[in-house]
């Protein structure tokens, strides 16, 4: 069954590759790569056209939220709305269809009648015109740890997409960042176990802050001089 509501802290660090080989050796002594192993996700973020979401969030305000359409790997599809409150986050999506959201977004389709369908119809109909706004695209690899809430994943290759958005076409994506740039996460309900902390100021890793959405917002306004 597809887990449809998450609540957990969200810690990002801003690796190079020989931090990314470090931390990959130290975590096989203690998690499992998932049976994934490489997966590819792609997300279109939704927003306003004048990007009153995307702009509010790279304000780093107490409370901000976002929706999005992930694709991945198995060709399943979500949309999910994403809320962050005072560090903590909070995700309610719903598993759907490319066709369905484009109905939902064109106000011809109010998805399903489950609580989070409805609460994904209150926040378009609190936002409006809600317009494909940036695709971005990643890969990733990630960690689980059995009998516990902690999952650890790298993300990388990252690319954007502002104009002419489709999933369909996301070879014609650019960088977001430095092509040798990864994002680690750690994704944890509680917190952070004492054995990865250890590992992390070893390797001199050190919490920093990073949305593919907001730094492919920035690139491209700067990119177009907006």
């Amino acid at each position: 069954m597809s887990i449809t509501t998450m609540k957990r802290y969200e810690l990002k660090f801003i690796l190079n590759k020989s931090q990314f080989e470090y931390m990959k050796e130290q975590l096989i002594n203690y998690m499992n790569i998932d049976g994934y192993g490489e997966s590819h996700i792609v997300s279109i973020y939704y927003d306003t056209p004048d990007y009153r979401l995307i702009r509010t969030s790279i304000q780093k305000p107490k409370f901000k939220e976002k929706i999005r359409l992930r694709r991945y790997d198995t060709g399943d599809y979500f949309l999910e709305i994403k809320r962050k409150l005072y560090k903590v986050v909070y995700k309610r999506r719903i598993k759907t269809t490319k066709e369905e959201v484009d109905a939902f977004f064109n106000y011809d389709s109010n998805l399903d009648d489950t609580q989070i369908g409805k609460e994904l119809v209150e926040f378009r109909n609190t936002y409006g015109k809600l317009i494909p706004a940036f695709l971005t695209s990643c890969k990733r690899i990630a960690y689980y740890q059995d009998n516990s809430d902690l999952r650890v994943t790298f993300d990388y290759d990252l690319k954007y997409q502002a104009d002419n958005i489709d999933f369909n076409n996301i070879d014609d994506c650019d960088y977001i960042v430095n092509e040798d740039t990864i994002i680690l996460e750690i994704k944890v309900q509680s917190a952070v176990p004492n054995w990865l902390s250890d590992i992390l100021n070893k390797g001199q890793i050190y919490k920093s802050s990073f949305s593919k959405v907001g730094m492919a917002y920035k690139k491209y306004m700067t990119m177009n001089n907006k």
